[in-house]
């Protein structure tokens, strides 16, 4: 039995070397950095550009199964996008090349927010019809707190009132007894932080279920239920720890909570990080995997809170995190001929996509990208690459063993 196990896995991780495409090379010269800049601002652009001319209901292409996803799309991809791109933004912007890109994103960003709010405007967004909007209006409210030197404390009083206006409108939404819970929790922190005052038993409530649907080893049930997903990572983990977080900033009493959470976080950041194989690859379980790379937002948020857990160096996943994006958003068919994201887990993939995903779905990736937030000058960023664990053991390299947490 232990042989026919082996053979399994060797078969799992090894597969993809047959069968892969040749990558792409990396420009000369370029670093993984200057890379994935390149790569999220690949992804934002189409995005951005129409709909900071209010044009993007005009613009964007809605791929989907059920015609009902024109209502939600426009929101799900600005607020995923911007979720996944704020701690980029956030670094400001300075006199570096880097830092004048930042600017021109941190700009864009500004704009596109007054026209999804703008009432009067013609992309404003959905955020009270129907049940999807308290999703994607909580990756907005996610980054907002995620930016808020650079895409909250700049913006005019109109435009403040606007945002907290459309986040007030979706508390007639009720959220499904499920990781929704965090969606209306998100929402509030945000209120909580910027309009000072958040709901407390939505934000009470979000936060005790998700103690109670502890499954142990560092993953929670998507409710009561346990899912073999990547749910934990799309949303769960970072959106509580981000609620929690936002709570000890309001100098609620959460220490606790947080100190729990960020616990059970690193262990499954430690998880997400053996699962990458040696071919950057990583198994398609589960439903939404047309979010991609996104499903590593957890080891992202990690890596970017430098809470990394023992014996995983940076560099190692600095390594992995970009061969994982860089395999995907290579594989022929990720985006259209104007380079909207289609969808796909390796490259268009229409077949992969639920009836809840649309174009705008897509745009969750972005949150593998937290690590843009670390600026050029951390150490995350310094030293040759090192192989991550997957790769090591794969190799013959002698490793530590791995154990669980309560």
């Amino acid at each position: 039995m232990n042989k026919y196990i082996s053979c399994l896995l060797f078969l799992f991780f090894s597969s993809t070397v047959l069968f892969a495409q040749p990558e792409t090379k990396t420009a000369p010269g370029q670093t993984e950095r200057e890379y994935l800049i390149k790569t999220l601002t690949r992804i934002a652009d189409p995005v951005l550009e129409a709909l900071s001319k209010n044009e993007l209901r005009q613009q964007m292409p809605v791929e989907a199964k059920t015609a009902d996803r024109k209502n939600y799309t426009y929101l799900e991809a600005f607020g995923r996008l911007l979720a996944g791109m704020a701690p980029w933004l956030e670094l400001g912007e300075d006199r570096s090349p880097e830092g004048q890109r930042r600017k021109k994103y941190i700009e864009l960003a500004r704009i596109c927010l007054h026209n999804a709010t703008d009432p009067k405007g013609p992309d404003f967004m959905n955020f009270n019809s129907g049940e999807q909007p308290v999703v994607d209006a909580a990756f907005l409210a996610q980054a907002l707190l995620r930016a808020p030197h650079q895409l909250w404390d700049p913006l005019d009083e109109q435009t403040k009132a606007n945002i907290i206006t459309a986040l007030k409108s979706t508390r007639v939404i009720k959220p499904y007894y499920s990781n929704w819970l965090l969606f209306s929790g998100m929402i509030e922190a945000a209120l909580l932080k910027f309009d000072h005052y958040g709901d407390p038993m939505r934000l009470d409530y979000a936060i005790r279920q998700h103690q109670l649907w502890y499954k142990g080893d560092g993953t929670y049930g998507d409710g009561p239920d346990f899912h073999w997903d990547y749910y934990n990572s799309y949303v769960i983990q970072p959106m509580l720890l981000e609620i929690l977080q936002t709570l000890l900033e309001a100098d609620k009493n959460q220490q606790g909570n947080f100190n729990r959470a960020l616990q059970r976080a690193r262990r499954y950041a430690a998880v997400q990080e053996r699962l990458i194989s040696p071919e950057a690859t990583y198994p398609p379980l589960g439903r939404s995997l047309a979010y991609r790379f996104g499903a590593f937002q957890l080891l992202a948020k990690i890596t970017l809170l430098k809470e990394l857990p023992d014996g995983i160096q940076p560099q190692q996943v600095r390594a992995a995190l970009y061969s994982v994006i860089k395999k995907q958003i290579e594989a022929p068919g990720t985006f259209d001929e104007k380079g909207w994201l289609q969808i796909g887990l390796y490259g268009h993939q229409p077949g992969i996509g639920e009836t809840y995903i649309s174009t705008g779905s897509l745009y969750l990736c972005s949150e593998a990208f937290l690590i843009l937030g670390l600026p050029p000058s951390d150490e995350f960023w310094q030293g040759p690459d090192a192989d991550w664990t997957a790769k090591k053991i794969w190799m013959g390299t002698d490793t530590p063993t791995d154990h669980a947490v309560d």
